[in-house]
């Protein structure tokens, strides 16, 4: 068995073998950790209220709640109005399993996922052969045994055992199993491994891929070199958008280090870019910004606030919470922060606040109606996705249709899923609204009635029957103009709400 102690020198013979060796000084550096924000945990989705009083010393307010649909709009009747929300937006947050107890030092070399050995202690290099001669895929062995190391969160001192046992037996390690290797020291917070593979992989090769880049992003960015990652991200862009993650890891770095500019012009930046930064990126710039007490970080942290009303991103718990300290932390303030409910009205029980409310105005239905028409069923040249007759003829029929509840467009719905007979797939979506007594409009080609193997005719003529149908020529886009991602809007005489039927 080889000891954690003997692993360390095989990066340095690594370097060796690859012939990458830099002077002393450089590959003796080493990167130390420095302070990070901490992980974000969202327990549940909050809306944030205030009421601020300009005209006395009364202290001002600030109230989280969890919002609820609220049925008509209402006056706010309050000059500052950040935390009122717009439209609803789903949103799900999922995180990560944690490794089980650590396994003791009696615990056995191996054990079997999958049919599959791995090894949960640092293995010599016999015993990677003896492995090796076990397994299923020999020519891929390495590569996909680092992929289970990865997937297990295992012990970096074992993925360290089988690169010595790679480049004992090949006197190199290849560039996929290096990047593997990498994403497990990052994985693991092995910041001076994460420096050593930098040397090796920019000596060794000119140009690295973006996987790599990214995963030198997450790791530089804890560190005090985390300047570097800046490099990183431009390197990045030359190649494609960046992620909000490789964004977010660099700002929140950069805020750790009072870097204030350097994280605002990467926030503008994914902005411009219409990214959308994570949770645990808003919430270093509150976390943050509890140290500056300048008006500008104010004005930015505003912004902030501004920005989540404005793209209906609401704040988890530990963002609403961040955001409520942050606020009683303002030097020469007196805000307060409570835990609230909404009404269904829109009112907020502390502050008196109405949010606004979710349902469209008849004056802003009006506009969205208008702009679908014009800029996207016409737009400039109604021969490209109808025909004026065809488009007139359509009026004609909605119009005298009128009120519809849900229209639907049906190829949308019908292609929702790769598998199954479409027409089935559409009249299961129809039946089960027209259920509801809703009345409803679906949209279609021509095609679709001739009966097919994919368009059964009786599946079509009940459809028929629960909603009125309206189909255009096989050429004509017009079928197709509400291909927003969700398969069905309503458009009736109340505002309209979508219908999301992405299953």
């Amino acid at each position: 068995m080889m000891s954690a102690q003997s692993l360390r020198g095989v990066v340095p013979r690594l370097q060796r073998v690859f012939g990458s060796l830099l002077p002393p000084h450089q590959g003796a550096a080493r990167l130390s950790p420095c302070c990070v924000g901490p992980e974000l945990c969202i327990a549940s989705k909050v809306s944030m209220s205030t009421e601020r009083n300009q005209n006395d010393g009364s202290k001002r307010k600030v109230s989280t709640a969890k919002p609820e649909r609220t049925a008509h709009r209402g006056n706010t009747g309050s000059s500052f109005s950040l935390f009122t929300a717009g439209a609803a937006r789903k949103r799900a947050e999922f995180t990560k399993g944690q490794m089980g107890d650590t396994l003791g030092d009696d615990a056995p070399a191996v054990t079997k996922v999958s049919k599959t050995a791995i090894p949960i202690k640092p293995l010599s290099i016999d015993e990677w052969k003896k492995l090796k001669a076990e397994g299923y895929n020999k020519t891929r062995f390495e590569v996909s045994m680092m992929e289970k190391l990865l997937s297990t969160r295992a012990d970096v001192d074992v993925a360290k055992s089988l690169l010595v046992f790679v480049t004992m037996e090949t006197g190199t390690v290849e560039y996929e199993l290096l990047l593997k290797y990498l994403a497990l020291c990052v994985q693991k917070q092995q910041l001076s491994e994460v420096l050593d593979l930098y040397v090796i992989l920019n000596s060794r090769f000119k140009v690295l891929d973006v996987g790599a880049y990214s995963l030198f992003i997450s790791g530089f960015s804890k560190t005090d070199h985390w300047r570097q990652a800046v490099m990183f991200l431009d390197s990045i862009k030359k190649m494609i958008t960046p992620s909000p993650r490789n964004y977010g890891d660099i700002i929140i770095s950069a805020l750790w280090h009072k870097e204030v500019e350097t994280a605002w012009r990467l926030f503008k930046e994914m902005e411009g870019k219409n990214l959308k930064p994570n949770e645990d990126t808003l919430l270093a710039f509150f976390d943050c910004g509890k140290s500056f007490c300048d008006d500008q970080y104010e004005n930015k942290m505003m912004y902030i606030l501004s920005y989540l009303r404005d793209n209906q991103i609401y704040p988890g718990e530990q963002l609403m919470h961040s955001i409520h300290s942050w606020f009683e932390s303002i030097p020469g303030n007196s805000w307060e922060g409570h835990v609230t409910t909404i009404l269904h009205s829109g009112e907020c029980q502390v502050c008196n606040t109405v949010l606004e409310s979710i349902q469209l105005s008849e004056e802003e239905y009006n506009l969205l109606r208008k702009h679908v028409m014009n800029d996207i069923i016409q737009g400039t040249d109604v021969f490209k996705k109808t025909t004026p007759q065809e488009l007139q003829h359509f009026q004609t029929f909605v119009q005298n249709r009128l009120p519809f509840d849900v229209v639907i467009d049906g190829l949308n719905v019908a292609n929702i899923t790769a598998k199954g007979n479409q027409s089935r797939i559409l009249l299961d979506v129809v039946s089960h609204l027209a259920r509801q007594n809703l009345r409803l409009l679906v949209l279609g080609r021509k095609h679709m009635l001739r009966g097919t193997a994919s368009w059964n005719k009786g599946h079509m003529a009940v459809i028929q029957k629960c909603a009125d149908c309206f189909f255009t020529e096989n050429m004509a886009l017009l079928a197709g103009v509400m291909d927003t991602g969700y398969a069905a809007i309503t458009i009736s005489d109340h505002a309209p709400r979508w219908v999301d039927l992405q299953f």
